[in-house]
């Protein structure tokens, strides 16, 4: 049910949605989505033609053609809560009548390509290799704030998410899939394939700890122990299980392509991450060219 009330779906003075500050014509059908607004500029720089940019908070979008592909940028900044407001306004730019408040009869279905970076947890992935998650498992139950049917998580694991939550007194991970298509279209960028997890943080809820010690020193070790019949835990980070998860709810393809910058169980970090990052950045241009 569309909650049609003005406190629910705000707009500026100019009409555009409010953090977003983008009115529907100023997005393409694809959409790569970055964390880091500096990021946007960096992919942009490889356009043909610049069509569009805005920068409001933390979210900076371009649209523009590369290589007669109309494409949209946007950094979404960092964490669970930003995707869940960058997500939340995508859909309505395409499946919201702005004048009537209204869902359109025919809906809209985006491509959503995650570009960031991520630890992995493998000891065999070496850093600046790049990888594309198959499912991402939203370990601190972000998605919980919302209605999800069967039909949308991903029923393979194994009951070891049970334990995880009785353990850790959290809500209820949630495990869900990327797109078929996508994963099909992009899989040749990447040198390898895992279940990415996505938690709500960098350092505590990653089991780093700096000078306040953390609540479960075995983090990565029993993160490990969630197990599939066909893949395994490869890397973390924040962003992509919530990608996943709205995406499947509202109707939209996502993929979530990663340069594998840190590997926690080798303690060892790129010593050239802007490389790692640039190459990602063309492998996916070019593969979205032709999508």
């Amino acid at each position: 049910m569309l909650n049609q009330n003005e406190s629910e779906l705000i707009f500026n003075d100019d009409g555009s949605v409010y953090h977003l500050k983008l009115k529907p014509s100023n997005i393409a059908g694809s959409i790569i989505l970055v964390g880091d607004p500096q990021r946007v500029e960096l992919i942009s720089k490889h356009f043909q033609s610049i069509e569009f940019s805005v920068t409001n908070r933390e979210f900076k979008t371009i649209t523009g053609i590369y290589k007669n592909k109309r494409i949209s940028v946007i950094s979404t900044g960092i964490g669970s809560g930003n995707i869940d407001i960058v997500l939340n306004e995508l859909d309505s730019l395409v499946n919201i009548d702005f004048k009537t408040r209204k869902l359109k009869s025919k809906l809209t279905k985006l491509n959503l390509i995650r570009i960031g970076t991520s630890g992995a947890i493998q000891k065999d992935i070496p850093i600046d290799s790049l990888l594309i998650s198959s499912k991402g498992i939203d370990i601190d139950g972000f998605l919980n704030n919302y209605k999800i049917s069967n039909n949308h998580t991903y029923n393979e694991v194994n009951n070891y998410l049970n334990d995880y939550k009785f353990n850790n007194h959290k809500l209820f991970p949630l495990c869900f899939n990327c797109s078929d298509s996508l994963f099909e279209h992009f899989k040749s960028v990447s040198d390898f394939t895992g279940v990415t997890v996505t938690c709500n943080g960098f350092y505590g809820s990653q089991g780093r700890s700096l000078r306040i010690e953390t609540s479960n020193q075995d983090f990565i070790s029993e993160i490990k122990k969630i197990s599939f019949t066909n893949d395994r835990i490869t890397n973390l980070e924040m962003e992509t299980a919530i990608i996943y998860g709205m995406s499947k709810i509202l109707g939209h393809n996502a993929i979530s392509l990663n340069a594998i910058l840190a590997n926690r169980e080798n303690g060892t970090y790129s010593e050239e991450p802007n490389k790692t990052i640039n190459r990602l950045i063309i492998l996916t241009l070019d593969k979205l060219s032709n999508l």
